[in-house]
């Protein structure tokens, strides 16, 4: 089944503000260099050889990591031998990684826990175990839209999506569709922000229709607490709720580790383990050890230091381009064309790029030129293509300071410009050698 947010067979298909079509699983349009997940997986490639090249070059501490995701790995040396071991580890730490993750999460002491290799396998796997043949409610913040993990769970499960604002009628959206299952999302991966009081009616309205809420809290279990004062999801009555072990002032592994009503958690957590999805031990012990050792502060500072640099570079770029997010700097990639083609002294009559190639290519000049790693060089196939500049705690120290990474940004900008009509170039730029 398509997704609702996707237009109708007969309807014009939507397009970006230069004319071309979007597709509408990942949010931007494609074009001849980036033309699938396929080309996104090639550009992770090319990514992580750039990063690669620079380390080898000038050492481990010439990155910094920009994509808001820490991934480290907080395992103990003594845990190597005892928690990771695949057969015995698990239940060892299953006790202490239940209650960390419920407290952490803001659910209750009867409550289960699983640890999936992603947040987007957990809610993949939640939606297979869960949507019972009917569609799926997606409410996500004002602006905001799904994560693609949502969209693509729901084409897995062979069920519609009905993805609808907090701010629109999504009574009538549930009313209508009487879902098995709703996802809220309470912060997107632009820190679209959506309000707890949106959330708990919403969980009030789905359990009077006898649904299942899952709250993908990936950021939001943390940003809203500890920035905005708000609830953990469990906390605002959802059944089951997931967060991102690696972002928002947590430090890795990656993982998505769900926690909610056990019944619910097993259902999906055995759908996971059915498709591979399920995080082996280690994975999962660092993911304890990464609960255990969060701290609020960190991700205050984080939040400070990505909140100073988005007010330098909208001064350097225009504040009507810039946006200041919670964690740093946000750039359309929309934005960052029409930029590059101002100044390239030209039109986008006749242009060969889309916007996520020229924001893919910016990405790669960056880290290449200046060591900063963003998502636009390292995301999944699926992940949004704006510039978005969340440093994590020491990235902008190693990469030589707020004022460095603003004069990179620019410099990245005009090294494109002078470029914007060679696509065979960009096209190597992007993927190298697999172009």
């Amino acid at each position: 089944m398509t997704a609702a947010t996707e237009s109708k067979s007969k309807s014009p298909k939507p397009t970006d503000r230069f004319g071309n079509i979007i597709d509408p699983v990942v949010g931007f349009a494609r074009g001849t260099i980036i033309r699938s997940s396929i080309d996104e997986a090639r550009r992770l490639r090319q990514g992580q050889a750039v990063a690669a090249d620079r380390v080898r070059k000038l050492g481990p501490r010439s990155i910094g990591v920009f994509t808001g995701n820490q991934r480290d790995f907080p395992l103990k040396p003594a845990d190597l031998a005892t928690l990771c071991e695949e057969w015995v580890g698990p239940g060892l730490f299953a006790n202490d990684l239940r209650e960390v993750a419920i407290a952490h999460l803001g659910g209750k002491s009867e409550d289960g826990v699983a640890v999936f290799n992603r947040t987007s396998a957990g809610i993949i796997a939640t939606i297979a175990a869960l949507a019972g043949g009917s569609p799926v409610i997606s409410v996500v913040p004002p602006g905001g839209r799904s994560h693609a993990s949502v969209i693509r769970g729901c084409a897995i499960a062979r069920v519609e999506l009905v993805e609808i604002g907090g701010d629109r009628d999504w009574r009538a959206a549930l009313a209508k569709a009487m879902p098995q299952l709703v996802v809220v999302t309470t912060v997107t991966s632009a820190l679209e922000l959506l309000d707890d009081a949106i959330t708990s009616a919403v969980v009030e309205a789905t359990h009077a229709a006898g649904a299942i809420v899952l709250v993908d809290d990936a950021y939001g279990a943390r940003l809203r607490p500890v920035l905005h004062g708000g609830k953990p999801g469990l906390a605002l009555g959802a059944d089951l709720a997931i967060t991102n072990c690696d972002k928002a002032g947590l430090a890795g592994p990656r993982a998505g580790v769900l926690a909610g009503r056990a019944n619910l958690v097993t259902a999906a957590s055995a759908k996971g383990a059915e498709f591979g999805m399920e995080a082996r031990a280690p994975i999962a012990a660092g993911a304890m050890r990464s609960l255990q050792s969060f701290r609020p502060e960190d991700l205050r500072e984080e939040a400070r230091s990505g909140q100073a640099l988005a007010v330098a570079l909208a001064e350097k770029l225009g504040r009507d381009i810039v946006s200041v997010s919670d964690l740093g700097p946000m750039v359309d990639e929309q934005d960052l064309l029409a930029l590059v083609l101002r100044r390239a002294g030209r039109s986008a009559e006749h242009f060969g790029l889309v916007p996520c190639e020229v924001s893919s290519a910016l990405g790669m000049v960056l880290l290449r030129d200046a060591g900063i790693l963003t998502v636009n060089t390292h995301g999944q196939p699926g992940a949004r293509v704006s510039l978005r500049l969340k440093p994590t705690l020491d990235a902008i120290e190693r990469v030589g300071g707020q004022d460095a990474v603003v004069a990179a940004v620019d410099a990245a900008l005009n090294h494109l410009a002078a470029r914007i009509d060679e696509v065979t170039t960009i096209s190597r730029l992007i993927l190298g050698d697999q172009a």
